[in-house]
C-alpha cells in the first residue's frame, strides 16, 4: 500500500468520524457539508427504505426534523472497510447509535453504513450513504 493510499484511507476514516460527531452535536449544517452537493442519504429499516434524501439542503432539514425530539444523540463507529479506486472509494462502517428522547427513553440501533466516496479538490466527501438499521431496542 502506498503512502497516498494510506493517506486517503485515513482521510475517509476521519470523514466518517466527523459525520458522526456532527450528528451527535446536532450540527447538521456542517454535517451535510461532508456530502457532495447532490449527495444521497438513504435509510433502510426491516428491509424497507424508510427515507431517501438527495442534496445537502434536503438532508439538513430532514436530519433536524428527525432528531429534534432527542436530547442526546451518540454514534459509536466500529469496524470499517475502505476500497479505493482512484478519486472514488467505497466503504462499510458498523455503528451503534443511541438516541435519548426528552422523556429519557433510550433507543439503541445497530446500523451498517454502506458508503460511496468521491475526492473533489483533494477532499473526500460522501456521495451516497445507505444506513441499514439491522436492529433496534427501546429501554
Amino acid at each position: 500500500m502506498t503512502i497516498q493510499e494510506l493517506s486517503d484511507k485515513f482521510s475517509i476514516q476521519v470523514l466518517v468520524a466527523n459525520i458522526s460527531i456532527y450528528g451527535d452535536n446536532k450540527d447538521f449544517k456542517n454535517q451535510v457539508r461532508l456530502f457532495t452537493e447532490n449527495g444521497i442519504s438513504e435509510t433502510i429499516s426491516n428491509g424497507n427504505v424508510i427515507l431517501k434524501l438527495e442534496g445537502r439542503n434536503v438532508m439538513e432539514e430532514a436530519f433536524n426534523k428527525f432528531l429534534k425530539d432527542y436530547k442526546k444523540v451518540y454514534h459509536l463507529n466500529g469496524q470499517q472497510t475502505i476500497t479505493l479506486n482512484g478519486d472514488k472509494a467505497s466503504g462499510t462502517c458498523y455503528c451503534l447509535i443511541t438516541l435519548v428522547d426528552t422523556e429519557n427513553v433510550k433507543t439503541t440501533i445497530g446500523a451498517i453504513y454502506t458508503d460511496e466516496y468521491v475526492k473533489i479538490n483533494n477532499e473526500w466527501l460522501v456521495d451516497k450513504r445507505i444506513g441499514n438499521f439491522k436492529w433496534e431496542k427501546k429501554e
